[in-house]
């Protein structure tokens, strides 16, 4: 059989290698595992729109491919498969998993809360697959983990996520999942409070007696006496940002607190207050609101929709412009000795900026915050798709990428890239020739006349050259198309 790996992001070479071993481990197969290498497949002269994993030698496994999609709501990184066929919708993948780079050191929330949603919404049209959370920590990790890393990962411990690629220093602090749910809700309000002005995460617990309104905002009920029924579970939480529903920490922080609260046991109400919301914020598309429908979580004083929650988690890949730059970025990896500094590619992670000594660095959001802060927006420092380094030829490019009908926008946007070059690219690479060029997914067309278009991958799978197309690229598609036709 083969194994099969969608994802949504760019594939990175460590990533696939270690879900790859763990799926040998889990399955108990013998394997020979090399650098691995991850290759366009390209048939008659087009690309296939799939990716061959080369350097796993294991008799169980006949072919290794990698295809790009999308989900159509909160999806994980990383579906993985083990069939003879191509999968669809409707089967049952082997794992889930959800890749970071990001630690306590950069932020407390993204790297645990921010993920919980994706575990919570995936076990609703996938409950028996295997769920991990992996860590690609490429900075030096904090020394001892926030309360909040370690409240979020044994939120994940509950819900069945396995932690993989964290090195915990836990001084005797407990990662076990929770047990019952007066120690969950204990171990929430003992927390360290955000600063005066914020709306604290908190947990209040009402009994048949007790109603949760008349308990004053920074009381909080942490035993109910035996012979008291909790009729009701009120969570604290601010959800709204820039006037919408987007509070993405908020967001993944209850998602988790209210499917563990599910998943220990109780069945009576669950209720956000001081949410800051109206009416005209709930829509019936926010992963939020999708998360609420199928864990019932009410908002205080609003109405939530009944919704139908989609019937397919995801779908292929056809329309994005990621398809282009992903291609580009993994055919200059493997067939010339280029290799990306940076990658911010549509609907994937945002990487860091690469420097010659191997060091990672996350670039700045702004030129200048404080004028950004204050509404303009043309403060923010704009980065480029994709930043790649032709070693040979001595030349960086930095990449827009596009779909074929936005060409005109990405023309614009190639301007927009002098902070980015003069703060981080002549500072590390300043003997280096910079070269900025558009790369396009879409449409039939075969020929481009514009000379800032560098590549075109049409919808076809057809590979086209711009007229002033970066030497690595010629150089990588030429050695791609002899791989695949050697004479």
């Amino acid at each position: 059989m083969n194994l099969y790996v969608l994802t949504e992001e760019r594939p990175k070479e460590e990533v696939i290698k270690e879900i790859i071993q763990i799926f040998l481990h889990d399955k108990g197969y013998c394997a020979f595992v090399d650098s691995l290498k991850i290759i366009p497949i390209i048939k008659n002269g087009l690309f296939c729109f799939y990716y061959e994993i080369l350097g796993i030698s294991c008799k169980s496994i006949e072919k290794i491919y990698l295809k790009i999609v999308s989900g159509n709501s909160s999806f994980v990184d990383y579906l993985v498969y083990f069939q003879d066929k191509e999968p669809n919708t409707s089967d049952m993948p082997l794992y889930a998993i959800e890749e970071t780079k990001t630690d306590d050191s950069e932020s407390r929330n993204t790297g645990v809360y921010q993920r919980i949603t994706k575990f919570v919404y995936i076990s609703h049209f996938y409950p028996n697959t295997k769920k991990i959370m992996l860590y690609n920590i490429k900075v030096k990790q904090k020394e001892k983990p926030t309360q909040t890393s370690i409240f979020g990962t044994r939120i994940l411990q509950t819900l069945g996520v396995e932690i993989v690629g964290k090195n915990f220093n836990l001084n005797g602090t407990s990662l076990k999942p929770f047990s019952d749910i007066k120690e969950f809700i204990e171990s929430k309000n003992v927390m360290r409070k955000p600063p005066k002005g914020n709306v604290p995460i908190t947990i209040k617990v009402c009994d048949s007696e007790i109603s949760c309104d008349s308990i004053p905002r920074d009381t909080h009920i942490y035993t109910i006496p035996e012979n008291k029924e909790i009729t009701k579970i009120q969570i604290s939480a601010r959800l709204i940002k820039n006037n919408h529903l987007a509070h993405d920490p908020n967001i993944g922080a209850l998602s988790g607190i209210c499917a563990t609260l599910r998943k220990l046991g109780f069945d009576k109400k669950i209720e956000i207050i001081s949410h800051g919301l109206e009416q005209k914020h709930i829509g019936n598309n926010n992963k939020f609101i999708q998360i609420a429908n199928l864990l019932d979580i009410s908002l205080q004083g609003l109405k939530i929709p009944k919704i139908k929650i989609n019937k397919q988690y995801w779908h292929y890949e056809t329309n994005s412009e990621k398809l282009a730059t992903i291609f580009i970025h993994l055919a200059v990896t493997y067939f010339s000795k280029g290799y990306g500094i940076f990658e911010n590619h549509a609907g994937c992670e945002k990487g860091y900026f690469l420097t010659p000594n191997g060091e990672h660095i996350a670039l700045e959001k702004y030129e200048n915050k404080e004028a950004y802060k204050s509404g303009d927006k043309n403060a923010i420092a704009f980065i480029p798709d994709l930043i790649l380094l032709d070693v040979e030829h001595l030349e960086i490019i930095n990449i827009e990428g596009k779909k074929y009908d936005n060409k005109a926008q990405g023309l614009k946007e190639l301007q927009n890239y002098d902070f980015i070059e003069q703060a981080y690219i002549k500072k590390y690479y300043p003997q280096y020739t910079i070269i900025r060029t558009l790369v396009l997914y879409g449409s039939n067309e075969e020929h481009i006349v514009e000379i800032e278009v560098g590549f075109l991958l049409n919808a076809k799978g057809r590979m086209i050259l711009g007229i002033k197309a970066p030497k690595v690229f010629i150089q990588s598609l030429s050695n791609l198309i002899a791989f695949w036709n050697p004479k």
